[in-house]
């Protein structure tokens, strides 16, 4: 079983930054691609930024394109998100997830196995 928690959210003002992390335990990390999705409320979970096993490959969506980055610590177990320049239409709950996707990468919820339990992301203008 592969467990994910997350932390580093908070309330910051627009323009500002935040890290947000997500410590993995269970099976081996570095077997996973890992995800962040978010979801604002009354919406649905939307993916942000994903990346490979090895940290080879990222991939973003357009609104976190040039804003946000999505790494891995293969060897402390945990993937990041940094963010800058933060915007109130980034206000959400973000979650970490995991999926046995080989060197592949998904944007869809479908094909990740694994997911935390979320922090919540308040941006005020």
């Amino acid at each position: 079983q592969v467990q994910l928690v997350e932390s580093g959210g908070g309330l910051v003002q627009a323009g500002g930054s935040l890290r947000l992390s997500c410590a993995v335990s269970g099976r081996t990390f570095s077997g996973y691609t890992m995800a962040w999705f978010r979801q604002a409320p009354g919406k649905d979970r939307i993916f942000v930024a994903t990346i490979t096993g090895s940290g080879g490959r990222t991939y973003y969506a357009d609104s976190a394109k040039g804003r946000f980055t999505i790494s891995r610590d293969n060897l402390e177990n945990t993937v990041y998100l940094q963010m800058i320049s933060l915007r109130p239409e980034d206000t959400a709950v973000y979650f970490c997830a995991a999926g046995p996707l080989g060197t592949g990468i998904s944007s869809s919820t479908k094909l990740y196995n694994y997911w935390g339990q979320g922090t919540q992301v308040t941006v005020s203008s």
